[in-house]
Parts: C-alpha cells; sequence; structure tokens
C-alpha cells in the first residue's frame, strides 16, 4: 500500500502543479500525502473481500417477515466527476431460513459504497450481495443521496437529492409486500 500511497502522492503533486498552484508553499507542503492516505481511505472497497465482511455471520431463524435496517449512513464517490455523494440506505430482506448479522448489513453497504461509484449501481450491488448470501425470499434497497457533483458544479442545485430502489423476489413480485416496504421507510 505504502508504493501505490507513493504514486498517488505524486499524481496529486502534478495536479496540484496543474492547476497552477505552489506544491511547496506551506499549506501545501503535505496536502500530496494527505490527499493520497484519503483517496486510499475513500476507495478501501475495493480490497475488501465480501466473503471476509460476511465472515459466516449468517444465522439459522424461523422468521419470515421483513427484516429493515434503515437511515444506513453512506458517502461514496460519483466515478464520472470524483466528487462525493453522500445519503443513506435503507436495506430489507424477507430471511429463508437464515438471517445475516445485523452490522454486516451496513458493512455491505460500506463495501459498496467505498469504491468509485453511480447511484444506481451502487443500490443493485447492495441488494444483489444481500440475496447471494442469504437466499432471500426478497430483497429491497433504496438509496437517497445528493451528490456534490450536482450541488457544486454544472447546475449547481444544492437542494437536489436522488433516491434509487432494486428490488428482489417478493418485494418486485408481491404489490403488498412491496407497499409495506415503502411504508415502512417513509418515516425515515
Amino acid at each position: 500500500m505504502e508504493n501505490t500511497n507513493g504514486k498517488i502522492e505524486e499524481l496529486y503533486r502534478h495536479l496540484l502543479t496543474s492547476i497552477g498552484e505552489d506544491v511547496n508553499r506551506e499549506g501545501l507542503l503535505s496536502t500530496p500525502k494527505r490527499a493520497a492516505k484519503a483517496l486510499q481511505f475513500l476507495t478501501q472497497g475495493y480490497q475488501q473481500d465480501i466473503d471476509e465482511v460476511i465472515n459466516k455471520a449468517l444465522f439459522e431463524a424461523d422468521t419470515q417477515e421483513i427484516v429493515l435496517v434503515k437511515n444506513i449512513e453512506l458517502y461514496s464517490m460519483c466515478e464520472h466527476h470524483l466528487l462525493p455523494f453522500i445519503g443513506k440506505a435503507h436495506v430489507a430482506y424477507i430471511p429463508k431460513n437464515k438471517v445475516l448479522g445485523l452490522s454486516k448489513i451496513a458493512r455491505l453497504v460500506d463495501v459498496f459504497a467505498r469504491r468509485l461509484q453511480i447511484q444506481e449501481k451502487l443500490t443493485k450491488q447492495i441488494a444483489e450481495s444481500i440475496q447471494k448470501y442469504t437466499e432471500a425470499q426478497g430483497v429491497a434497497v433504496v438509496i437517497e443521496a445528493q451528490h456534490l457533483c450536482m450541488m457544486m458544479r454544472g447546475v449547481e442545485k444544492q437542494n437536489s437529492s436522488m433516491t434509487t430502489s432494486y428490488l428482489l423476489g417478493e418485494f418486485h413480485d408481491d404489490p403488498s409486500t412491496r407497499a409495506e416496504f415503502f411504508s415502512l421507510i417513509s418515516n425515515a
């Protein structure tokens, strides 16, 4: 990782010089190093293995009702502009004989969010991963986020937000199950 950080640090130094900055001025002396370290942290999802994150935290359970975790904070970076988007995820599933450890749901959100992303893909990745590991009867993921690429540049709409959903199984096929899920998150 140190070698990678050194390369990223040098690229940040070049980037700062390219925009007309003096990388030797006091305020920027350590910026390339700090920025490289920050970028490694913000994209740590590339180094994480989903199997290790789940770590066998699947437990036998005799329940077939909705399991919902609301308001999972997420921080990601837009793959188009390398600017952050910040929001929350609501993740639900209907177990089929096994449940996933509660913290693992938030960890899965983080793994995928800590990669360069578009929100639509992030929503799908989380849902498909929950489905793969739990073999649930249904999975639903909704993400609400504000995108700095739209707020700070381009159309500059500071109050805009984006909502995406991805529904699998019963959440997709059964209108009453879908309605129950959306009712449960409407007070998020």
